[in-house]
């Protein structure tokens, strides 16, 4: 892999970020907001080239320092990871407009608006910086730093239902790192190396092996808050302040995924087993009804909200025993494998557009109303039809009607369980669209029920309701490249053919 092309920009993608949001320290409330608005729209900006960079020479790496591994940290930038940190780049670009408008509109305490901007920077770092590193510790280090702010910025209110969920969501965070970091330690002791590339080639069946992907799964699954180890995420997103959730939810829980994603087709591919493939899927069936269901029973539009991502992150989990095949089964005959995959990476995408869209609607809401209970959204397309409009976009992506990117996802996912002869699985995907469309279909008929006489409705600015509707409208939008993204992300499927190697060890250059 060392003699892969060298890009500055993966190096950047990392640094830009943690250098303004360095910066940022040395100002005030107003020259923070400022300057972290600034490195946001500039990491932003920095994730198109990078993209159009792969495009153009397939995977690119950075040495640290120059060291190969596994003297060295290799951060490899793949189609794969240039998906992820675009999406990052767009959702994380247009909550950082909606968090400078909000924080103005609000006239929050300068500490809530100051710790902002540094926390929410250091966070994307940490988020790209997971997504571009081949080492199994360094992703434990972004892992902590996402963990860490991801923590900060939820209990930022200051209120105690925040801080209580901040607490859980704390612990529930340790927790989920101990058993990564168990797992690390169990690999290194076993293969004398961390880097994903050399353990996908050195690792042997064994109980170390086997442990390892045990506890470094559940502690990734918790971190993701996948069903039944998702009790800290509805509390912690819906407690948070609007723009908080709208990262917690559509940024910040996907890292994790990745890796778990990552893991799996990369690293234990010698310990993995049909039944290991088909008990997480099992776990995103139940946990697509399941949050689905509670969603239903919410008061609140932000846990109706929280308790939805429960039931999407779902779908994410029924991906997996797909991609683990049968005894028996070769990569090259499964050809339902494509489609899984593709299902995969646009149901990250249309949840992340969608979710975030839906969070910021809820603080309008907030805004105007000065509470989200079902009771606010009573005459909303008289009151705020642009915010109406945003809820009612990324509702049908997030039901999976056409021509959504929700949709395509499902799709794309009932295509593959078909493809696979495993139909079992087909009754909760279309389940759990029903029960979505029952909670977005509940809140659109209140938006069009007459509101209560005399109740005083804030002005909310323009700016913040754009930006809820545009990341609404993005949810649909990812479908038009579907073609170019697939044909983009086919040399870093769980199929594809080759492994990378690297020289015995030594110093190499980056040119």
């Amino acid at each position: 892999m060392t003699d892969l092309p060298a890009s500055p920009l993966v190096a950047l993608l990392v640094g830009v970020p943690i250098a303004f949001a360095l910066v940022s320290l040395f100002f005030r409330t107003e020259g923070r907001a400022r300057t972290g608005l600034l490195g946001s729209l500039g990491t932003t900006a920095l994730a198109f080239p990078a993209i159009l960079e792969v495009a153009r020479k397939g995977t690119v790496i950075h040495l640290l320092g120059g060291w190969a591994p596994p003297l060295g940290i290799l951060l490899r930038l793949d189609p794969l990871a240039a998906v992820f940190i675009g999406m990052t780049a767009l959702v994380g670009g247009v909550i950082s407009l909606y968090a400078w408008w909000y924080f103005r509109k609000e006239a929050t305490a300068g500490g809530t608006s100051a710790l902002f901007w540094p926390l929410w920077l250091f966070l994307w770092a940490g988020l790209n910086g997971l997504f571009l590193s081949n080492d199994l510790f360094n992703l434990f280090v972004t892992i902590e730093v996402v963990g860490i702010c991801a923590v900060a910025l939820a209990v930022l209110s200051g209120k105690a239902a925040s801080l209580i969920a901040g607490l859980r969501y704390l612990l529930a965070a340790i927790a989920g790192s101990m058993g990564y970091l168990f797992g690390v330690a169990l690999l290194y002791g076993s293969t004398g190396t961390l880097d994903i590339t050399l353990l996908g080639a050195a690792l042997t069946p064994g109980p170390a092996t086997t442990f390892a992907l045990i506890v470094m799964t559940l502690g990734l699954m918790i971190k993701t808050a996948c069903f039944p180890l998702h009790f800290w995420l509805p509390p912690a997103h819906a407690a948070a302040l609007p723009p908080v959730s709208a990262l917690l939810s559509a940024l910040v829980v996907k890292g994790t995924f990745y890796i778990l994603l990552r893991l799996w087709t990369e690293v234990f591919g010698v310990s993995l087993t049909f039944a290991a493939g088909q008990l997480i899927g099992v776990a995103g069936a139940v946990a697509v009804l399941w949050g689905s269901w509670q969603a239903l029973m919410q008061d609140r539009l932000k846990l109706i909200v929280a308790h939805s991502s429960v039931a999407q992150l779902g779908y994410l989990l029924m991906v997996f025993p797909l991609i683990v095949l049968a005894p028996g089964v070769a990569a090259e005959s499964a050809n339902w494998l494509s489609p899984a995959w593709t299902a995969a990476v646009y149901q990250v995408m249309a949840h992340g557009f969608a979710k975030a869209s839906f969070f910021l609607s809820a603080g309008i809401i907030v805004i105007a109303l000065g509470h989200d209970r079902k009771s606010s959204l009573r005459d909303l397309v008289a009151r705020l039809p642009m915010t109406a409009m945003a809820i009612a976009v990324a509702g049908v992506s997030l039901i999976g009607l056409p021509p959504s990117g929700g949709f395509f996802a499902k799709w794309m996912l009932l295509k593959g369980i078909f493809m696979s002869e495993q139909w079992w699985w087909a009754p909760a995907v279309l389940g759990g669209s029903f029960l979505t469309a029952g909670y977005v279909f509940m809140i659109l008929r209140l938006a069009f029920a007459p509101a209560e006489a005399g109740q005083p409705v804030r002005p909310v600015p323009k700016a913040l309701q754009v930006c809820a509707l545009v990341l609404a409208i993005g949810s649909f939008l990812i479908v038009l490249p579907a073609d170019h993204i697939i044909q983009f992300l086919e040399s870093t499927a769980p199929f594809a053919t080759g492994v990378e190697t690297y020289p015995e060890g030594g110093r190499h250059g980056n040119d």
